[in-house]
């Protein structure tokens, strides 16, 4: 039964869209407790650090922070305010152990896989004195125990994540999330589907279906049997009212016959692509254990523009990878521009604890890693800013998501996912709108309707 007191949550967000969509759901979860939202610590009763582990020095960011926290929790305490720590994510499951050793004050530690049992812990918490820690991997789908989501994911409700795949089975050499977050595992469509409904229900227009390795997908149907997200996305296509839909991380090895037809047959199906490739050398695509070649991804991007013509390419690259040499490297420029990307993201290797890279010999030094992520880097801004102005001139139909930050101002999102700024009225949200894109910027552009300017 819901408690009538009120109570105030405050959660601290870090890392991927999945992350983003966890956290909402966290707060789900709570809501039959009677945690409301809370605009920042110092007002909340309960306050959730959902952490990320990918990046270097995770966990000492999230000891940075947590000393921050403590400094809340004991002023809340002298003020007679009793505040519920809790650290959830991939941080709180590789290192549950070391926080609970280094920051006893924390109340709750739980992986991503548990937080369907914090009304369990957060009652466990108030009656005992420690730390509750539960970062299992359960037997049982989170998604099975969870309640109905109680609003969209995002700012604004236009637009929304919707996980529907979590875990890897593919073991990369750098990468931490099979141990954080645990074998493949797929939602059943039908539970997709219906989340979605409600989505576009509550005023969603375009939906971004989430996971580790999303194209992996392999949930079960209406009969039981495994389906193929191309399947899924052809049911969640014909949703009244859902206008867009977009899906990421994926993963070059999953991307099958039907995925790639379904960029030609589905309007809603936008032509933006995430497809992380790490590498251009196949040397290092071994040793990262990929699995596949430059060629293999090449010639994968051939099959996917020949469905889609109008297909953006992003990426993600990771410099300085054990063993990589200049050769290893210059192979990585020339695939990025044999492909040519709308824009990607790019990283240094950094080790992360558990994994094979972590250990391997021939460590590339940290110099070495910063120049060639600068010369990287400069490559990739170049092809977006020549993406970006391409578009100029273009008439391209852009969902608006809000207001802009000018008075008159709103904005919205291309099909290529840039950010579109106009003049218009707030009556606009909500609506795809056709847009004559008159100029670009670094990491956006800027346009007119057609009432108000006509393209060439």
């Amino acid at each position: 039964m819901p408690i009538s007191t009120p109570k105030r949550l405050h959660v601290i967000t870090w890392g991927c869209q999945m992350n983003v969509y966890d956290s909402a759901r966290m707060a789900d979860v709570l809501a039959p407790l009677g945690y409301a939202p809370a605009e920042g610590p110092e007002d909340a009763d309960m306050v959730i650090l959902n952490t990320c582990h990918i990046r270097d020095r995770a966990t000492e960011k999230v000891f940075s922070e947590l000393g921050r926290l403590r400094l809340v929790k004991n002023a809340r305490a002298e003020a007679g305010h009793n505040t519920i720590l809790a650290v959830a994510g991939c941080v709180a499951q590789a290192e549950g152990r070391e926080i609970l050793a280094r920051a006893p004050y924390v109340d709750i530690i739980l992986g991503p896989q548990t937080y369907h049992r914090l009304p369990e812990m957060v009652a466990q918490a108030a009656r005992a004195a420690g730390t509750v820690i539960d970062t299992d991997f359960p037997a049982e789908q989170k998604f099975d125990f969870l309640p109905d989501a109680a609003a969209p994911q995002s700012a604004g409700g236009i637009t929304a994540f919707l996980t529907i795949q979590e875990g890897c089975d593919k073991f990369c050499s750098f990468c931490v999330v099979p141990y954080t977050r645990g074998a493949e595992a797929s939602r059943p469509a039908a539970a997709i589907i219906a989340e979605a409904r409600r989505m576009v229900a509550a005023g969603v227009r375009e939906i971004t279906l989430l996971g580790q390795n999303v194209n992996a997908w392999h949930g079960a149907g209406p009969d039981g049997t495994p389906q193929t997200l191309a399947r899924l996305l052809r049911a969640l296509a014909e949703i009244p009212g859902l206008a867009r839909l977009r899906y990421t991380t994926s993963h070059p090895r999953d991307m099958d016959d039907d995925l790639i037809a379904a960029h030609g047959d589905l309007p809603q199906l936008m032509p933006f692509l995430h497809l992380p490739v790490q590498s251009g050398s196949d040397r290092m695509l071994a040793a990262m254990n990929r699995k596949h070649t430059a060629a293999d991804y090449l010639r994968l991007i051939g099959r996917l523009r020949a469905a889609r013509p109008d297909l953006a390419m992003s990426s993600d690259f990771i410099v300085g990878h054990p063993g990589e040499t200049e050769a290893d490297f210059e192979a990585t420029l020339d695939l990025i521009r044999s492909v040519g990307f709308s824009q990607a993201f790019s990283f240094k290797y950094s080790p992360r604890p558990g994994t094979p890279a972590a250990g391997a010999p021939h460590q590339v030094p940290e110099a070495e890693k910063d120049r060639r992520l600068y010369a990287l880097q400069d490559l990739l801004r170049a092809q977006q800013a020549d993406f970006n102005a391409r578009c100029v001139g273009l008439t391209l139909p852009v969902l608006i998501t809000g207001q802009g930050r000018h008075r008159g101002q709103i904005a919205g999102r291309s099909p290529y996912l840039q950010p579109v700024h106009l003049t218009g009225p707030a009556e606009l949200i909500g609506q795809e709108i056709m847009v004559c894109i008159d100029d670009a910027h670094t990491n956006s552009l800027s346009g007119a309707t057609l009432k108000e300017k006509a393209c060439a």
